[in-house]
């Protein structure tokens, strides 16, 4: 079973990553572990760490779809573009959306790489 594409739903608290192919769909959920540290009296540390967790669940993946609320996604987008370049290069592009279903999250992915595939001449399986 190849799986090539991949949407992630991301907030600040948890995130789910649905692998897909033409007939299955591989969930895999995380959680923020809220710790507050001593120097920032805040969850940055934690923040990162999570969204490192985030890009660790979508290594070997070809490309990914992120989703997720505005403030959300700008902070994810951050910490990608600046500490994991890597994983920012596979990222295919970035929506906005309110707490959708895995199908509606699924179906708003195959949509999109439908299109996003055609645009730049992949003709991957998907």
């Amino acid at each position: 079973m190849s799986l090539y594409h991949a949407v992630a739903f991301v907030d600040h608290y948890a995130a789910d990553v649905l692998q897909f192919g033409a007939q299955h769909v591989v969930e895999h959920t995380l959680h923020q572990q809220l710790k507050f540290t001593r120097a920032h009296h805040s969850g940055v540390r934690t923040e990162h760490v999570f969204f490192g967790q985030i890009c660790d669940a979508l290594d070997g993946i070809t490309e990914v779809l992120v989703t997720g609320g505005h403030t959300a996604l700008a902070d994810f987008r951050h910490y990608v573009d600046k500490h994991r370049p890597q994983t920012a290069a596979r990222i295919a592009g970035y929506e906005v959306v309110d707490h959708p279903t895995e199908k509606q999250l699924v179906a708003l992915a195959r949509k999109y790489f439908a299109k996003h595939d055609q645009f730049v001449g992949i003709r991957l399986p998907t």
